[in-house]
C-alpha cells in the first residue's frame, strides 16, 4: 500500500486485448471519477490515459492531514498508535479501489460487459526525489508519442501536458510541478527532450525544488 505523505507513478492496464477507453466521453468520466474519489486522500500531479492503460503521479496526503480528516471516526483512546496508523494508511488507499471499480461498473453497464477490467494491482513506484518526479512527469507527457499514437506531445488530449501550458481550472497541483521544474520555461525546455531509458537524467538540468527535503540524487 502506499504511505502517507509519499510520491508515486501509478499505473494498470486492461485486461487481455481490451480497451479501457472506447469513445472520447469514457476520458472526461475517468477523470470525473479520478476526482471524485482520489482526491479526497491524494495529491495528483500528472497523468497519461491512453487507450489500453494509464499513468498517474500522486502523493497520499501526510500523516497529520488524514489524522486531521478523519479524526471522527478514529477513536484515539481505545486504539494504539500502530493500530490507528494502519488504519489511516487503509482508509487513505481505499479510494484508489473505489475509483477502478466505479469506472468499471460503469463501463460494464454502457457496454454490456461483465467482469473486471483492470488489471488485479495497480503497480506503483515510489518517487523519492526531485529528479525521478521530473522524470515520470515527463515519461507520461511522452506516453502517446512512445507508444506512437502521435508525433506532438499537445497533440494528444489525454494527458496532463497542456493544462500546465494554460490557466485552465484544475484540481492538478499545477503551481507546485511547475516549480519543481522551475518555472514554465524550463518545464517546456525539459519536454522538449527525448525520453531517455529508466528515465536518464538530462545532463545539466537541475530543479529548483526538493520534494519535502528529500536530498536530490
Amino acid at each position: 500500500m502506499m504511505q502517507p505523505g509519499n510520491y508515486y507513478h501509478l499505473y494498470n492496464h486492461a485486461n487481455g486485448t481490451e480497451n479501457l477507453f472506447i469513445e472520447e466521453r469514457n476520458y472526461g468520466f475517468f477523470l470525473q471519477l479520478m476526482a471524485k474519489h482520489i482526491l479526497s486522500t491524494s495529491r495528483i500531479f500528472a497523468y497519461a490515459l491512453m487507450p489500453n492503460h494509464f499513468h498517474l503521479l500522486a502523493q497520499l496526503k501526510t500523516e497529520e492531514e488524514l489524522m486531521t480528516q478523519f479524526e471522527k471516526t478514529l477513536h484515539l483512546g481505545k486504539i494504539s498508535t500502530v493500530s490507528t496508523r494502519d488504519f489511516l494508511i487503509k482508509k487513505a488507499n481505499k479510494p484508489f479501489s473505489n475509483f477502478l471499480n466505479s469506472y468499471t461498473q460503469s463501463f460494464n453497464k454502457l457496454y454490456h460487459r461483465k467482469g473486471s477490467l483492470f488489471m488485479q494491482n495497480t503497480k506503483q513506484h515510489e518517487i523519492t526525489n526531485d529528479n525521478s518526479f521530473c522524470k515520470v512527469v515527463h515519461y507520461l507527457h511522452a506516453n502517446p508519442i512512445h507508444h506512437r499514437f502521435v508525433k506532438l506531445l499537445n497533440a494528444w488530449p489525454h494527458t496532463s501536458y497542456t493544462i500546465f501550458l494554460s490557466n485552465m481550472p484544475t484540481s492538478l497541483e499545477r503551481n507546485y510541478v511547475l516549480d519543481i521544474f522551475g518555472g514554465l520555461e524550463q518545464f517546456i525546455k525539459y519536454h522538449e527532450q527525448p525520453v531517455e531509458p529508466k528515465y536518464k537524467l538530462l545532463e545539466g538540468f537541475e530543479p529548483s525544488k526538493s520534494l519535502g527535503g528529500v536530498p536530490r540524487v
